[in-house]
């Protein structure tokens, strides 16, 4: 009997060798949390204030007609096309029977031209040794220059209406998607109407607007965050538009954003710095938790204890945001899993 209960005590005092660290505080009511980690920093921010933008192409043109006539074909919406690509035809029957007959101008003219320069050269000749009449020499002479008149007024004709018959089919100014089409075939259209809406998806830009007072903070050059819900990336300002409006008080920002990453339309947020830099006390934004009575973040203190230290939300800058209390740069703090932590609760780090 007393070896059996020797037996016990020895099994009971290896289970309790074996316990974790943290078995005391469990039994005290606060188990372990599993959290996320970073650390305080001190570092140079910019004030930023997030504003709405638009995706647009740098490239987006809606295509008219130079001449009138009935359309035969155009391109589909969605179709891609190449510079000097066809994106719509016109019937063009009626002058291609013109260009024939001005063809058939020139090459009489030549005809002519090619009689008469000769001929101009031989009564010359005559003329020079008396056996022709000068009165003949200068009528031919005459009839030279008529011809050649009349040869440049047919190659010009014949120009115009080359001319024309290129403008019956529109061709695409730039690489690009056709987007929108304002006709269908056989509808007769007028000069100067919209046929088509070409965008190239290959030269992008962000547009928005800021307040003035921003102007200050902007340069070309200065890289700006670009995000929505689904991504999120740098941008490059390309121009700063500083002629305000004068009822909003707000100028126009042109920012450079990769063409593979955005597509034309999409809605953005662009974070514009409203100050200028500073050193601070920053954490990340997960790291604050909001309460009725104030905002705190968690502190991993000694023998992994999360400690709660009141804070006073500054300025943001990107996942960063300013923080006065009693914090230093290096301090452990919790992002993720802070919501239900208590006082003095141990906690079990996961991740930094």
């Amino acid at each position: 009997m007393m070896c059996g209960k020797t037996v016990a005590r020895t099994v009971l005092c290896g289970v309790l060798a074996l316990t974790p660290w943290w078995a005391g505080a469990q039994q005290m009511g606060f188990p372990p949390a599993a959290v996320v980690v970073d650390e305080v920093r001190r570092t140079e921010i910019s004030p930023t204030v997030s504003f709405p933008g638009t995706v647009v192409s740098r490239a987006d043109s809606r295509l008219a007609t130079e001449v009138e006539g009935r359309v035969t074909w155009f391109a589909d919406v969605g179709t891609v096309v190449a510079q000097g690509d066809p994106v719509a035809r016109l019937e063009s029957t009626t002058l291609e029977i013109q260009r024939d007959e001005y063809r058939g101008q020139v090459e009489r003219e030549r005809g002519r031209l090619t009689f008469l320069e000769p001929e101009v050269d031989r009564l010359e000749i005559l003329a020079a040794e008396s056996n022709a009449a000068e009165s003949l020499l200068d009528q031919t002479r005459s009839n030279l220059e008529v011809a050649r008149g009349d040869l440049a007024v047919a190659e010009a004709r014949l120009r115009q209406i080359e001319d024309q018959i290129a403008k019956m089919t529109i061709v695409a100014p730039f690489d690009g998607v056709v987007s929108e089409r304002s006709i269908n075939p056989g509808e007769f259209i007028n000069r100067l109407d919209e046929v088509i809406r070409l965008v190239s998806p290959d030269s992008i830009e962000v547009t928005a607007r800021a307040p003035l007072n921003a102007v200050a903070f902007l340069e070309a050059g200065v890289q700006l965050p670009i995000y929505n819900d689904y991504r999120r990336g740098p941008g490059t300002v390309r121009a700063i538009v500083t002629f305000g409006d004068p009822q909003s008080h707000m100028f126009e920002l042109r920012i450079d954003v990769p063409a593979e990453q955005w597509v034309v339309g999409e809605s953005v947020r662009v974070d514009v710095p409203t100050e200028a830099p500073k050193q601070a006390l920053v954490v990340p934004r997960d790291a604050l938790v909001l309460r009725r009575e104030g905002a705190f973040v968690f502190r991993v203190g000694p023998e992994q204890r999360a400690q709660r230290v009141p804070v006073m939300p500054g300025v943001g800058d990107g996942d960063l945001i300013e923080v006065d209390g009693a914090l230093a740069a290096g301090d452990v703090i919790v992002i993720r899993g802070a919501e239900r932590l208590m006082e003095g609760q141990p906690v079990q780090v996961t991740g930094s």
